[in-house]
């Protein structure tokens, strides 16, 4: 019996890191200029690689000193697939998890997608926010000409107009998925492809599914149990 967690932004709000999708969330303000949807794009690191970078470091980046909370210790020997890109379930001891959008403290040769690359470690520790574009800039090796294939570097983040592909372990999340007895989604609201592709699967192989979130979405599927509860009243039970 193995049972696979999914778990999305709510899991990490009790150790302080907004939401997507609330009042403080990260998709409810954008740049001066762009839409959040604008600015979690290829073509907006492509097109203006400066306001990218700020808009990124300011949204996520900001957050990297921030701990693992009750939920992530509980997880960490568990089989899990985090939307996450905090890196919280690493710091809490999760050694095996798919963070499958990517990770904050890392970044990647920039490169056509499905090319087999490195992970490598971001080094934000150099940044100078005294002059924080021209910083940005050049630890991700951008020139005036914009990104180059091969030679800039991008964050290690999945933008909305990028692919599944095995850089973020699409193969081995959806083995999990397949082999999994029962799937327990936590925080997470079901607006992203990778839940539709998993309950997708449970649907097809009658695996049952656990949903977990204060306000749990309603989804179409004939074996389902809401639990209407935050993420540390579950584990608590």
């Amino acid at each position: 019996m193995t049972t696979l967690y999914i778990t999305g932004a709510g899991v990490s709000a009790q150790s302080g890191i907004p939401t997507f999708r609330g009042e403080d969330g990260f998709w409810t303000i954008g740049s001066k200029n762009y839409t959040p949807q604008q600015m979690a794009t290829r073509a907006m690191y492509e097109e203006n690689p400066g306001e990218f970078l700020l808009w990124y470091y300011h949204r996520f980046v900001t957050y990297r000193n921030y701990g693992p909370n009750e939920v992530h210790y509980w997880l960490n020997d568990k089989q899990l697939i985090t939307q996450n890109i905090d890196g919280l379930d690493a710091k809490a001891g999760n050694k095996d998890y798919i963070s499958i959008h990517g990770r904050i403290n890392e970044m990647t040769l920039f490169h056509e997608q499905g090319e087999a690359v490195k992970r490598l470690h971001a080094p934000w520790e150099h940044i100078d926010e005294t002059n924080l574009t021209a910083s940005l800039l050049d630890l991700f090796k951008i020139s005036k000409k914009g990104p180059e294939l091969n030679v800039s570097l991008k964050p290690y983040v999945l933008l909305f107009d990028e692919l599944y592909t095995e850089l973020y372990q699409i193969t081995q999340a959806q083995q999990y998925m397949l082999q999994a007895s029962r799937i327990i989604f936590i925080g997470t609201s079901f607006s992203v492809n990778i839940t539709q592709m998993a309950i997708e699967i449970a649907r097809k192989k009658n695996i049952p599914i656990e949903i977990v979130d204060p306000q749990p979405c309603h989804i179409l599927h004939a074996n389902v149990t809401y639990h209407s509860m935050t993420a540390s009243e579950y584990i608590a039970l």
